[in-house]
């Protein structure tokens, strides 16, 4: 935390506006209108785009009716014009209770402006401020200025009497007022409606409000467009109960004895339906740990679902299929850290994933001199399908989805992706038959009708007849 900076006394211009004329029958006197003091402020930076400003002797402001208090508030150039600048008024009503006292601010900048008795205004010719009050029914009155202009602002604080539109000067009231002014990178921190981002364009830093749900406005406070709870809550259901299609794949793999992959895919459903209760806005919100690790989480566990399963299907052997998993989880983590939602963060892994299926199913074929997988059953009736099913998915994810249509796209995309994990996985290899050496000269060819077996994962663990499966 930066230790606090006087701003120092800032002169006045020479000739500043009339400060107006004393009531009718009074006898004070008043000083010259050029020797009104701007009183100093302190600066005080938390963060970026958080500078709290102090004023010496406070917060509260004490102002005697007979002269106007000035503050001035430097904001730096590019550290404090990309955030919104604060400004809080609050009357002490104990301190004005036997006069009808209205405490008058006037915000302008880089010349101060002061207020006259008739009729209150913050503007002059061509100079115009921002103009708040409070008194005895309006205690709070605050100011917000998103992206200020940097420079120096000048406060002037005026208590006057009466009843509006016309107000006199009082005669021996003295009203205090509580002063807070401070710089954030966004209103009320957006609320539960929005989250506060640090952007920037064309080398300009600024922060602004993302707003979800419909939610609008610099805080994320309007609410004309916002969706209801009631749809809040089916989206957030959609999206976290869609995840359970993972199950089916999971007992598959488990019973294929593809224990690695299963784990793989319990990890994606599980981080995934937490994410996404942990990413709704508003009061739908669940959240077992750091938002951030929750969404790494998911991210990398879609991403290696895909990613395991192409290379299981390229039926590799035990310790080329090992390595790839590893170095698969290494380079998705590191991708996933440089740029979490590129969409080649999905195509780069399953583009070269595919090309190792490719590889693998060509030596394949070459070596056997017959297509692999060699059964028109396997694939007519799995990889046809699970391709068509996980086409789309990518389709709907790279082309489709937006953030209007987010809740019900996003979850047809859990659906599609884990359903095409259900054709694509292989079945169980099998390698503990035993053939008879007579049997490989038979005229239906053993070898190719084992190998058209293995590949519908029709033979059972006991193994069959030489005669039966020739027959089938």
């Amino acid at each position: 935390m930066n230790m606090p900076q006087s701003l120092g006394i800032q002169p006045l211009p020479p000739e500043p506006p009339s400060l107006g004329t004393p009531a009718e029958g009074s006898v004070a006197t008043f000083p010259p209108e050029h020797c009104w003091p701007v009183r100093p402020t302190l600066r005080n930076e938390l963060d970026t785009f958080s500078v709290h400003f102090y004023i010496f002797f406070g917060p509260s402001v004490a102002l005697p009716p007979e002269r106007p208090a000035v503050f001035a508030l430097r904001l730096l150039p590019v550290l404090d014009s990309g955030g919104v600048l604060t400004l809080e008024l609050q009357l002490n009503a104990s301190s004005v209770r036997q006069e009808n006292v209205t405490v008058f601010g006037c915000l302008t900048h880089e010349v101060p402006l002061s207020l006259e008795d008739a009729a209150v205004t913050c503007s002059k010719e061509s100079l115009a401020g921002f103009l708040l009050s409070v008194s005895a029914t309006s205690r709070v009155a605050r100011l917000r200025i998103p992206f200020p202009q940097t420079g120096t602002w000048f406060l002037a604080l005026r208590s006057l009497c009466g009843v509006g539109p016309r107000f006199v000067r009082c005669r021996n009231a003295t009203a205090e007022v509580r002063l807070r002014t401070f710089l954030s990178p966004c209103v009320d921190d957006c609320g539960p409606y929005g989250q506060c981002k640090l952007l920037r364009t064309h080398n300009y830093l600024y922060a602004a409000c993302e707003c979800k749900a419909g939610w609008r406005g610099w805080g994320c406070t309007d609410s004309a467009d916002a969706l209801t709870y009631g749809f809040q809550l089916l989206s957030t259901l959609l999206l976290c109960l869609s995840n359970l299609m993972f199950l089916p794949p999971v007992i598959l793999a488990i019973r294929s004895r593809y224990v690695l992959e299963a784990a793989v895919y319990t990890f994606t459903m599980f981080f995934s339906t937490f994410y996404h209760a942990c990413d709704q806005p508003g009061i739908v919100v669940f959240c077992i740990m750091d938002y951030d690790v929750l969404q790494f989480c998911d991210f990398l566990g879609s991403l290696m679902s895909v990613w395991v399963t192409v290379i299981a299907m390229a039926r590799l052997q035990p310790v080329a299929k090992q390595v790839l998993y590893l170095l698969g989880a290494m380079l998705l983590s590191m991708a996933l850290q440089l740029d979490r939602h590129g969409l080649w963060n999905l195509l780069g892994p399953s583009l070269f994933a595919l090309g190792i299926l490719a590889t693998a199913w060509t030596v394949r074929s070459v070596r056997r001199r017959h297509c692999y997988p060699p059964t028109w059953r396997r694939w007519l009736f799995y990889l046809c399908p699970g391709s068509l099913i996980a086409g789309s998915a990518v389709l709907l994810y790279a082309f489709v989805e937006t953030r209007d249509n987010y809740f019900y796209i996003h979850s047809i995309w859990h659906m599609l992706i884990a359903g095409s994990v259900g054709f694509l996985l292989p079945p169980r290899a099998k390698t503990d038959h035993r053939v008879p050496s007579g049997a490989r000269t038979r005229g239906c060819g053993y070898q190719l009708c084992i190998n058209e077996q293995e590949e519908l994962g029709l033979v059972g663990p006991g193994g069959a007849t030489v005669s039966s499966i020739c027959a089938s």
